[in-house]
């Protein structure tokens, strides 16, 4: 809104106001439509629901949520939604959330999720979509989790791994690095160890407060921000969008923040290359897949350098692509830039590394259409023939069917040498591409690809 509001912006604010009053909000918070088809603990598996009049096609991706945040975060709004991006583009769309964590859980180590959650979670998406290789992406620590599950079990059915704003080298986080020598203070059984062992691991209101200080500008300037933007019904339905996500932040479990506390904020194991799970070691350099690695221009949990640094450790994978998206931690996977930027991605990486039968077909409204005028004018045409063909052998009966099969051998040769022609017009498919779409402009103005093949 202009310093000075136009007759037309106070027409639209007065109109917004009104509504958030009437109906207690603009965005349109409605879930997609998903059907649940495993769970386990802390594990339930699900599959969306194909839209109306789009026909599923090509290889399945799963969405793989990080600990302590809702998974509506693949599915925040109409509209800022990734769930629905891929079902009403065609993408048969699974989803792995863990629901909500209690005291009982307390004992559960990440070695549920990098061992049992993950894997099985790829493994029933692949059973359910017929067999086919699955395309995982994970968000913040989801990307983690999915790296180091492809890490620990070659043998899964991956096609590609997408990892969305995960920080790698804790260092390089700002809202970490000022504790750090505080950290190192606390060796052993410190304060913060004695804490969250006493609560079964860190409560809901510390994560919503951690998530909420990691963007502590925004949260103070959030006022001023919705008073300037009161004609702007999408980017208040933004923030209402995101209010929602922050309330239904939930615990984590206590034996697993304890790893996370210890072995990557303390010990920034993970910028190693590995980490220790369970009584093994499992190493990034293990990962075959090939994967996309995204960073959050402004991302104040995992900044650039934070998650870049996994680039260099992935020795292993088929190709590695980095790319830098605009947005903060949650912007840049469903922010309103996200939808021609971090999706418009992710599009063109799952498309490269899916099978060759992935392309959908023409849409079946229109083609049986053109098919069946095709087909009555092919009648009509024959029809007039065997007419022609008739009065001919009525004439000329003896030699009428020499000359038609005559006719007929030059014509099948033509259409051999026209398809024989056109088949050579096509280019062949390079093994060099990777994806990138030349015409794509967004407004980071540092994005950039990394690709490497052993």
């Amino acid at each position: 809104m202009d310093l000075v509001p136009k007759p037309d912006q106070l027409v639209a604010a007065a109109g917004n106001v009104a509504h958030m009053a009437m109906y207690g909000g603009l965005a349109d918070l409605r879930p997609m439509p998903r059907t649940l088809i495993d769970e386990g603990t802390l594990r339930e598996v699900y599959h969306y629901r194909p839209a109306v009049n789009v026909r599923s096609h090509g290889d399945p991706v799963l969405l793989v949520t990080p600990l302590a945040a809702p998974a509506i975060c693949f599915d925040l709004r109409r509209g800022c939604s990734v769930v629905q991006h891929f079902v009403e583009g065609g993408r048969p769309t699974y989803l792995v959330e863990y629901g909500n964590v209690s005291f009982k859980d307390r004992n559960l180590g990440l070695e549920h999720w990098v061992e049992e959650v993950v894997p099985t979670a790829v493994r029933e998406v692949s059973a359910h979509a017929g067999g086919r290789p699955v395309h995982v992406v994970g968000w913040s620590l989801g990307g983690i989790f999915a790296m180091l599950a492809a890490a620990d079990a070659p043998d899964l059915p991956t096609a590609s791994l997408s990892v969305v704003g995960s920080p790698v080298d804790v260092t390089k986080v700002p809202i970490v690095a000022p504790l750090r020598p505080l950290l190192d203070l606390t060796r052993g059984h410190g304060l913060i160890t004695r804490a969250y062992r006493a609560a079964g691991g860190a409560p809901t209101p510390l994560v919503r407060w951690a998530f909420q200080l990691s963007s502590f500008q925004k949260l103070v300037t959030k006022p001023i921000a919705i008073a300037t933007h009161l004609d702007d019904a999408d980017f208040l339905a933004q923030i209402e969008a995101v209010d929602r996500f922050t309330a239904q932040m939930t615990a984590y479990p206590g034996r697993s923040f304890g790893q996370l506390y210890h072995r990557f904020a303390k010990g920034n194991a993970l910028a190693s290359g590995a980490v220790q799970v369970r009584k093994h070691e499992v190493s990034l350099a293990d990962v075959t897949a090939p994967v996309l690695v995204f960073a959050g221009a402004t991302d104040g949990i995992a900044p650039v350098a934070a998650v870049k640094a996994v680039v260099p450790l992935l020795t292993g994978s088929r190709e590695v692509r980095f790319e830098i998206v605009p947005g903060g931690h949650l912007g840049m996977l469903t922010g309103r830039a996200a939808r021609g930027t971090t999706w418009q991605v992710l599009d063109e990486w799952i498309e490269q590394w899916s099978g060759a039968d992935a392309t959908p077909a023409a849409p079946a409204t229109r083609a049986p259409r053109k098919k069946a005028a095709a087909k009555k004018s092919a009648v009509k045409k024959t029809a007039s023939k065997k007419t022609a063909a008739k009065k001919t052998a009525a004439k000329t009966p003896a030699t009428t069917p020499a000359k038609t099969a005559a006719k007929k051998a030059p014509a099948k040769k033509s259409a051999a040498k026209k398809t024989a022609a056109k088949a050579a017009k096509r280019p062949a498919a390079s093994k060099d591409a990777i994806g990138a779409n030349p015409t794509r402009r967004y407004g980071s103005g540092g994005s950039r690809a990394l690709a490497r093949r052993t």
